[in-house]
Order: C-alpha cells, then sequence, then structure tokens
C-alpha cells in the first residue's frame, strides 16, 4: 500500500490538480474562485483546505459526465511521478494499494490505467440528484491481510489506513526534492491521448500570470486575426513572428519538388498537430495552398486565412473533389483525421493514396506556452481563440523528399494501404514519433465518448 501523494508524486500540493477539475470542468469563474482563496487554503488546516477545494470544484458538476480525471488528470500525474517513487512502489510484489487524499474520483483513473494498481483508496464524493455536492464520504476502508506501507512524514489524512500495516517505509521530504522525473519510456502505460485547455501545471505563480495575461491575450488574438486576413504573407509572417507566433521551415530542394508538375498540383500529407498546421505550412512556402478537412467547426473555417474543402466521407464523392481541387493548384490533406498532442501518429487514411503520384509528406511538430488550441470533449468554437491567445507558440515543418514513384499507386503499383503508411512511417522517422493504428474514432471514443463527428 503507498500513499500517492506522499511516496509517488514530487509536488507536496495538491492546488494544481484540483485546479484543473476547476477550470477544465467548472469554467474559468470557478478557477478564479479557487485561485482567490488559495491564501486561505494555505492558512487553514490541511484537512480543511481539503474541503473548501473539493466544495469550491465539485459542487454542482454532473456527476454521470465528470471525465476530467480520466481525460485531463493523467497527464500532470504522470509528468509530476519521482523515478525514484515509482521504482520503489513497483518493486513491491503482491497487489498493490493506491491511497490518495483528494476524491477517489480524482485519481482512480490515473492508478488503474496508467500504473496497473488493482485498488484505489480515497474519499467519496457525495452525489444528490446526480449532481455532485462538494463534500466528501469518510474513509472507512479495511485491511483484512498483512500489508507494507509506504507513506511520507507529513501524511495526516490517512492515518488510520497505514496503522494497519505490518512494515511502513517512510519518504523524507528532502529526498523527494532530489528525486528525478519518471521519464516517459517507463509509463506502465504511454500517454498517447489527454484532452483539456491548459498546457502548463497550475501552479499558483503560474495561474497568477495567467489570469494577468488573459485580457491582453485576448487583444493579441483579435490582433494576429486581423493581420492574417488582411496582410500578403511577405508582410503577415514577419509581424506574426514578432507577436510571438514562430515557426522554422525546412524547404525541399528546387529538385526536389516543382511548384506545378503536368498532373496539377502538389499533395502536401502532414501529420496533424493544430488546426494551423496548413496555415503555417502556407505561409513558409509563401503560396496559396487548399486545406483538405475531414471534421472542422464552421467558426474555425471561418477564421481559416486559406480556403478549406470540406470531405463528406463519401469515398467516391471526396476523391472526384480532391481530384479537382489538385487541377486547380496545391492541396494540403492531414490524413490522420483529427489532432495528437503527444510524440504519436495516428494511423493514415489512405484516400489520399489513389489520388495523384505527387504526393510531398510534410512532418510537423507544434509547441504551445499555455493554452491547447485543440479539444475533444470542449466547445471546439474556441479552438482558434485559444490558440492565438498563446504568448507563444513555435511551428517546425520539415518537407520530405516527394514520394519516389516506385512508392505510388499509380506509378509502382503499391496499394494505397501500403503507400499510407509509407507515408506515415516517413513522418515518423524525421519527428522521432511513433507510428500507432489508433484512429480518429479511437481518440474521440476515449476522450469524448463520441465519434468525433463536428
Amino acid at each position: 500500500m503507498f500513499h500517492t501523494e506522499g511516496a509517488l508524486l514530487k509536488s507536496t500540493s495538491v492546488f494544481p490538480y484540483f485546479f484543473l477539475v476547476a477550470f477544465e470542468a467548472g469554467g474559468v469563474l470557478r478557477a478564479f474562485i479557487l485561485f482567490l482563496l488559495y491564501p486561505i487554503i494555505v492558512l487553514v488546516s490541511k484537512e480543511w483546505g481539503m474541503k473548501i477545494m473539493v466544495f469550491v470544484c465539485f459542487v454542482g458538476l454532473k456527476a454521470e459526465s465528470f471525465r476530467i480525471g480520466r481525460i485531463v488528470l493523467p497527464k500532470f500525474f504522470l509528468e509530476d511521478i519521482g523515478d525514484e517513487g515509482f521504482d520503489m512502489v513497483m518493486k513491491c510484489s503482491g497487489r498493490k494499494i493506491g491511497v490518495t487524499d483528494m476524491p477517489r474520483v480524482m485519481v482512480e483513473c490515473f492508478l488503474k490505467d496508467y500504473l496497473k494498481v488493482e485498488t484505489v483508496v480515497g474519499r467519496e464524493l457525495k452525489v444528490f440528484c446526480g449532481h455532485f455536492v462538494g463534500l466528501m464520504e469518510e474513509t472507512k476502508e479495511k485491511l483484512d491481510s498483512p500489508v507494507i506501507g509506504i507513506s511520507s512524514f507529513n501524511n495526516s489524512l490517512n492515518q488510520q489506513l497505514f496503522s494497519c500495516c505490518e512494515v511502513i517505509y517512510m519518504v523524507n521530504e528532502a529526498d523527494k526534492k532530489n528525486w528525478k522525473v519518471l521519464p516517459r519510456e517507463k509509463y506502465p502505460r504511454p500517454l498517447i491521448f489527454h484532452d483539456g485547455r491548459l498546457a502548463f501545471k497550475p501552479t499558483p505563480i503560474a495561474t497568477l500570470f495567467m489570469f494577468m495575461w488573459i485580457p491582453f491575450g485576448i487583444f493579441l488574438f483579435i490582433v494576429r486575426v486581423i493581420v492574417e486576413f488582411l496582410l500578403p504573407y511577405k508582410f503577415s509572417t514577419p509581424f506574426l513572428y514578432f507577436t510571438g507566433l514562430r515557426g522554422t521551415l525546412i524547404p525541399p530542394s528546387p529538385d526536389r519538388v516543382g511548384n506545378e508538375t503536368k498532373h496539377g498540383g502538389v499533395l502536401y500529407v502532414c501529420n496533424h498537430r493544430t488546426l494551423l498546421d496548413p496555415i503555417y505550412l502556407s505561409m513558409g512556402l509563401q503560396k496559396p495552398l487548399t486545406a483538405v478537412t475531414y471534421s472542422l467547426s464552421p467558426v474555425t473555417e471561418l477564421f481559416a486565412p486559406i480556403k478549406t474543402v470540406r470531405l463528406t466521407r463519401n469515398r467516391e464523392k471526396d476523391s472526384e473533389m480532391i481530384e479537382k481541387q489538385l487541377k486547380r493548384g496545391d492541396l494540403v490533406i492531414c490524413p490522420e483525421g483529427t489532432t495528437c498532442r503527444e510524440p504519436y501518429l495516428l494511423r493514415f487514411s489512405p484516400l489520399f493514396a489513389e489520388i495523384t503520384d505527387e504526393i510531398v509528406p510534410v512532418a510537423i511538430d507544434f509547441q504551445v506556452s499555455m493554452f491547447y488550441g485543440t479539444t475533444a470533449s470542449g466547445f471546439k468554437f474556441l479552438d482558434p481563440v485559444f490558440l492565438l491567445m498563446n504568448p507563444t507558440t513555435h511551428c517546425s515543418a520539415i518537407i520530405l523528399e516527394k514520394l519516389p514513384k516506385s512508392w505510388t499507386c499509380q506509378g509502382g503499383g503499391k496499394s494505397k494501404i501500403e503507400v499510407a503508411n509509407y507515408v506515415q512511417t516517413q513522418i515518423a522517422k524525421a519527428l522521432n514519433f511513433e507510428c500507432t493504428s489508433l484512429t480518429r474514432r479511437d481518440k474521440y471514443m476515449i476522450l469524448a465518448g463520441n465519434e468525433g463527428v463536428v
């Protein structure tokens, strides 16, 4: 049996995790109220501080639709695990029991799904008419078999449980400060999908900076949108770079890709990180591109400074449409069909492979500093707002060598699936990402409980 906060996580404060619940599930106002109460939370006892945070974060939320503990918090928990604490917990044989001071609904999915912990002991939240009332039940768990406990010296909320242990190993807080962060390679289960808007751990200082930034960020969003729409690329690109929208492009050499071919335009095939991927590519190449989209909200299409064409999910109609657009000029398509934030590539739809031989893979990576501009469970029309509110972003694009004729459907006799897998592999190698067979449907079923149709 181990204490999650005391023996596994490096951080001694649980405030950031409650703030994530308040912000992602309750909204900005609820999160701001929690932030204002932080001085009181620090001054009162640990028990009362926990009760205040639970009440502010959970009161009024629907219990059935609460997903934050499964789709948002695991990322931040994993990034806070101490390597030494993880090794100590994993070395213990037998059934593993995770104990937490936080409500069980916040921690259970993280411990069971990502660390393979069999049992999670934490406080239950009281529910009335399907909504959380912001109060916790008392812990009444009993241990029937001999247990070895791993905890910390400052643990005060679960002393009764750990008193049942035959042996207790105490973790010194001074030692925890020297712990290293658990490397991604040691995750028992890889973190591929996660949701939420915040791209940083909301410590009190970082949260203060965020609230101070939001008014200026809204102004900056408006300015950036106006510049993108009104100015040509040769003027808008340096201006946007000055405002924090940074990017690097490794272009193809002249002997690799021409602007036009005998068969029409070039089809740029990109992995998908954000809704700005086609725009950055167009700005980097300094020429207009048409973006083929699988599913995009009408508001996002409205804010797009380049032409967009929506697929109908009918293979014959979509093939005809793409062929028609290629005759008019260059296209860019993201065959993953949805974004992935982590260093993984989803399965590529093979639709593009059978349409043309003029295929140029493009490897794109995108980093944000404060907000994620993508969501599966939230309001998608806010995607461009959050993305362009970031203080800084950085997009790196590598234009790879055009597919050789031997690796195309028409010229090389390859199947469309072989071509799609080959392009996926080439992009993954360029980015040092890992290929997966997961699809858009898999992502939305995990994060939102639907098939992702906008």
